[in-house]
């Protein structure tokens, strides 16, 4: 330990004690790294855990003084290696600021730290017959200040939005230990720039957000749950495609691909069809009626476009299996080859089968598997290469196909990621995206909130742009 090491890490003991510093280096190896296993992470000299936002202040000020990068971090649930750790920086851990401060049935908000799980904050409201609709899948561990870095979406999406369409005002400390308190506690305000929303998706890297006003809605009914397979991805596009086109706004919309379907059934023994090239499921929460009338014609939609099979129920404990084969994708995909690459890939609603045939072919062409699962409604799509990360030549084929992905999504007038973030494993893509120009601004904001680069270094973007291709 340097002098210079051992001063800073003697003023964050004084400024926040001894319990809240952590530097046993087999200790801050558990807070190096987030959910996105291949991503390159560091080993943080100092794992910070703040209890308010004085504290936060305190650890950015002595930061800013000495030079020392910042990364914030909630549960550590990410999938792009947003929150992973620079070598001999801190860590800020924001668990421990984990109180809801606030809730008003009357203005329909609540208040919160970014440590509140975002199940904490449903459970919180849901005694006020209110609830917060983003629900990513890690909602029963993740917490509201990564969901706000990063602008989660979830199942629901399709209908109530996505994190940044309830954030009402957050509280930021700034990189040189500054308290920015910005947005409102109305429904409209348009006083200034939409700085809440600056922050929101931007990562960690432009400040430390230390509370939140967030928007809350009416509680959902009891659901109706429909799931229909199909022999052709196209008919599967194609009630996509018409229920967007029509009145009908379910509470979701989630697809599987064939690859999916066989993997999850060898896990759950369900029996499921393993010829079937596309499931949906489907559920409307208006309640009575009204929710059974959408799913009747969500089922006749589903008939028209030449479905194998079409079931629904206003059974909640049926309902809840029938989305267990979405939710189990993941963990199924991950015992295929032990390793798996998750990517993020937002498309057109209309292209979703050219999608999902698509990585079909990149599958093929690479020689690795590869299942799609994701959130139909909004055209959020989650292609996960699985492969023997012991196995070089599989590595390198299933890092190729990663990029084949990003690719495919970006020619088919897509995004690179629709709400997982950038983080560290798609810096030079996003350049490709949004173009030298838009790169630019990104900058200059950077710059103009975080002039020495401590925050998040290396996170989002490239300080000098590389070749586009994901960090080995």
């Amino acid at each position: 330990m340097t002098t210079t090491t051992a001063t800073w890490l003697a003023e964050l003991t004084d400024a926040l004690g001894r319990d809240s510093v952590l530097t046993d280096p087999d200790v801050t190896a558990a807070y190096a790294r987030d959910q996105a296993m291949m991503a390159p992470a560091g080993l943080p000299a100092a794992v910070v855990f703040p209890r308010r936002t004085d504290d936060v202040a305190a650890v950015l000020r002595i930061a800013s003084r000495h030079g020392i990068p910042v990364v914030p971090r909630g549960a550590g649930s990410g999938l792009a290696g947003g929150s992973n750790a620079v070598d001999g920086g801190i860590t800020l851990v924001m668990t421990r600021m984990d109180a809801v401060l606030e809730v008003s049935t009357a203005d329909r908000l609540a208040v919160v730290q970014p440590g509140v799980v975002n199940k904490q904050l449903r459970d919180a409201v849901a005694g006020s017959g209110l609830f917060y609709p983003p629900d990513p899948s890690s909602y029963d561990w993740c917490t509201i200040g990564g969901n706000l870095a990063t602008n989660s979406g979830g199942l629901c999406c399709v209908k109530y939005g996505v994190t940044t369409d309830y954030v009402l005002g957050l509280e930021v400390v700034l990189a040189d230990g500054r308290v920015l308190r910005t947005g409102r506690r109305t429904v409209k305000g348009v006083a200034g720039y939409d700085l809440a929303r600056l922050f929101v998706g931007s990562e960690g890297t432009l400040g430390v957000i230390t509370e939140a006003t967030l928007a809350l809605r009416p509680a959902p009914q009891a659901p109706v749950t429909l799931a229909a397979s199909f022999a052709t991805t196209a008919q599967a596009g194609q009630v996509v495609e018409r229920v967007v086109t029509s009145e009908l706004v379910p509470s979701l919309l989630e697809i599987m691909d064939g690859t999916c379907i066989r993997t999850v059934d060898q896990v759950l023994k369900a029996g499921l069809d393993h010829d079937t090239r596309a499931l949906l499921v489907a559920q409307s929460d208006t309640g009575g009626a009204a929710a059974a009338q959408e799913i009747a014609v969500l089922t006749r939609l589903c008939e028209e476009a030449g479905a194998q099979f079409v079931h629904s129920t206003e059974d909640q404990a049926e309902g809840d299996l029938l989305l267990a084969a979405r939710r189990m994708a993941l963990p199924a995909l991950e015992r295929v080859g032990g390793a798996v690459l998750i990517d993020d890939v937002a498309v057109p609603r209309s292209r979703i089968a050219g999608f999902l045939d698509g990585c079909d072919a990149i599958a093929a062409d690479r020689d690795v598997v590869i299942g799609v699962v994701g959130h139909a409604g909004d055209g959020n799509m989650h292609p996960t290469v699985c492969f023997d990360a012991g196995d070089a030549d599989q590595r390198e084929r299933a890092y190729a196909a990663f990029d084949d992905i990003l690719a495919l999504g970006l020619s088919l007038g897509g995004t690179i990621t629709g709400e997982h973030g950038v983080g560290t494993i798609k810096l030079d893509w996003l350049e490709r995206e949004i173009g030298p120009v838009a790169l630019d601004v990104h900058r200059s904001i950077k710059a103009a909130l975080d002039p020495a680069g401590l925050l998040n270094p290396g996170t989002v973007f490239r300080s000098t742009p590389v070749g586009a291709t994901l960090g080995r």
